[in-house]
């Protein structure tokens, strides 16, 4: 099943040109497992989901290290049917989505507790999109219900959910959000932003 990513990351700074270079140092264990394509208005990021937020984890959080207001944009996809199948999406985590709702939901906060601490408090925002036939709302409920457990969630927004906290369980959430919720072989879609050290927080 084809997985991929568009993503753009917006530093704000005046010296934005080198903090994405050196944010992009952070791609470097990840390349060959992925397939990475930059143009003028994002990056392309193809591989198995775990790979995909792993490296956007990685990325962001040597950008936000910089101490400036960081925004990742990204539009994350999986079974897009306009998409042909690619060996190199094949997922090495065991998901779970072959599972009833609750069992699903079960794993998905065990493995949310797993996840390796950066040191980097992140904010993020997103929204899950099962597309194609199945029951959409079933899906959208029970992974409401994982994120209230998941030790990220922040509130609900209109149209969106916030998360917060350390960046690498507010992007395994993001991840298991993504693997776990959907139908197996359906279109799935995440809407994400993430943004560190904003001034508005403070």
């Amino acid at each position: 099943m084809f997985s991929g990513a568009q993503i753009s990351l917006y530093p704000m700074a005046d010296d934005f040109v080198s903090v994405i270079m050196a944010a992009l140092t952070g791609l470097d264990p990840w390349r060959e497992a992925l397939r990475i394509e930059t143009d003028d208005i994002s990056t392309l990021l193809v591989g198995p989901p775990e790979v995909l937020f792993a490296a956007m984890r990685d990325l962001f959080v040597r950008a936000a290290q910089t101490g400036v207001h960081c925004v990742l944009s990204a539009a994350v996809s999986r079974g897009c049917p306009g998409e042909p199948d690619d060996p190199i999406c094949m997922a090495q985590g065991g998901f779970a989505r072959d599972l009833a709702l609750p069992d699903r939901i079960a794993a998905a906060r065990a493995n949310v507790g797993l996840a390796a601490v950066t040191g980097q408090d992140v904010a993020a925002q997103f929204s899950l999109y099962p597309l194609g036939e199945g029951p959409h709302m079933d899906e959208i409920y029970g992974c409401i219900d994982f994120l209230k457990a998941s030790g990220t969630f922040d509130r609900s927004k209109n149209f969106c959910t916030r998360l917060r906290g350390d960046a690498g369980p507010v992007f395994a959430t993001l991840c298991e959000a993504f693997t776990n919720f959907g139908t197996v072989a359906g279109h799935v879609v995440l809407d994400v932003t993430v943004s560190a050290n904003s001034p508005s927080a403070r």
